[in-house]
């Protein structure tokens, strides 16, 4: 009678109401004929038909819940009920069982008023046996027609109640899975960012100013000097894993910046978060100048992070990324109308790279930079992250690009 598959709880009380309804069946059958009534054979023949009805539809799949198909059967029910209570008044007690089938089969707005009309019927066909009347007699069929309806509708609500808490711990799960992945992965790249700046900071500045200094011994030495071979080997060696560790750097990189420019990145990332609710536009001030690979990162981070807490907490309809770059600085801003916040009560990030404004803090800061927010309720919300360029033309000195140029040009020169 379920397409659902049953709990151990729901297929208890399907057994038990079987076997009160099977049981009421066969005192009824057993106490008429032990009184020797003359409709003793009919009622033995009614008995035998209800139950068979009742099995039938019970194992019948099209018999569900709300359904055509089950208000027909327990018509069917009743009606053999009725014609068995009018034999037997012992017939009575069957309306117990009916009172939970209907409850459970008639859509909310129909069980109750089918149970109180079966409840009359009961008393009704109960009457006319001359059987002893008493207030038991009436109360009975009442007040059982009460307690059935109590009992599936404190069921129905546990019922619920159950659903909710399952739905709700399976959402956690899914939550608390989604969760981890979102810091391995956090985790991941932060630690590939890790691994590049430190690359270039260290090992790939390290390799150019050797090359430098190779390529400077190199020069004043004699040509047909004992030393010279060994100088240019020693220089041609730092070029090649200058260039590996250039190839580690970009390999480290965000894959937004493997596929072109910051600026190029930056307009990828404004077309995948505009919707038709959100529409970010991207520009560029002033002339671009390549940039060291931390830097890339650092300002392609902080607009991810920023557009990340535009999309999930302002409710903007418009957000800006401007690209700047200036003299001695570059500066990237992101701008939304959304409905701001208390910077006093700046709410704190995810640390180790995470999308709080603390990490992006962190970033700007670890390359000499600054981070500003300007916000209030009601008002959007501005961040602005400042970096100072290491050199003029936006060129790190020493960088790998840098040394990469330098090598390329003294190779041809040599």
């Amino acid at each position: 009678m379920d397409s659902l598959t049953p709990t151990p709880v729901t297929a208890a009380l399907r057994l038990c109401l079987h076997a009160l309804l099977a049981g009421l069946l066969v005192l009824t059958a057993l106490r008429t004929a032990g009184d020797g009534t003359a409709h003793a054979t009919a009622v033995l023949v009614l008995a035998s038909v209800m139950a068979a009805l009742y099995g039938a539809g019970a194992l019948a799949p099209a018999v569900q819940p709300r359904t055509r198909a089950a208000a027909v059967w327990l018509a069917a029910l009743g009606a053999v009920w009725l014609a068995l209570l009018a034999l037997s008044p012992e017939a009575l007690w069957l309306a117990f069982p009916l009172y939970f089938l209907q409850l459970h089969l008639l859509p909310a707005r129909w069980g109750p008023p089918t149970v109180a009309l079966t409840a009359v019927a009961a008393i009704a066909g109960f009457l006319p046996h001359g059987q002893e009347v008493s207030p038991g007699t009436f109360i009975g069929p009442l007040l059982g027609a009460a307690v059935a309806v109590a009992t599936v509708l404190g069921y129905d609500a546990l019922f619920r109640e159950s659903e909710r808490r399952r739905e709700l711990i399976e959402e956690l799960v899914s939550t608390r899975a989604e969760l981890a992945e979102a810091e391995r992965t956090a985790g991941t790249l932060a630690e590939r960012e890790r691994l590049a700046r430190e690359i270039h900071d260290t090992l790939a500045q390290g390799l150019s100013s050797i090359q430098l200094l190779l390529r400077a011994a190199e020069r004043s030495l004699p040509e047909d000097a004992p030393a010279t071979p060994h100088v240019r080997r020693a220089r041609e060696a730092a070029q090649d894993n200058l260039a590996e560790a250039r190839r580690f750097v970009r390999a480290l990189t965000p894959p937004d910046l493997h596929r072109g420019s910051l600026p190029a990145a930056l307009t990828r990332l404004s077309s995948r978060t505009s919707a038709p609710e959100l529409a970010v536009r991207f520009a560029v001030s002033g002339r671009p100048v390549a940039l060291p690979t931390p830097y890339e990162v650092a300002l392609l981070r902080t607009a991810q992070s920023a557009l990340a807490n535009t999309v999930r907490h302002s409710g903007a309809r418009r957000a800006e990324i401007t690209l700047s770059f200036m003299e001695t600085s570059v500066s990237l801003d992101v701008v939304d109308d959304g409905q701001g916040f208390d910077t006093a009560a700046e709410p704190a990030g995810g640390e180790g790279g995470g999308f709080g404004l603390p990490a992006m803090r962190a970033r700007a800061r670890s390359l000499g930079g600054r981070l500003s927010v300007e916000s209030g309720h009601g008002r959007g919300t501005a961040v602005a992250v400042t970096l100072p360029l290491p050199a003029a033309g936006g060129r790190a000195c020493g960088s790998p690009d840098d040394a990469a140029n330098a090598a390329g040009t003294e190779g041809r020169a040599a």
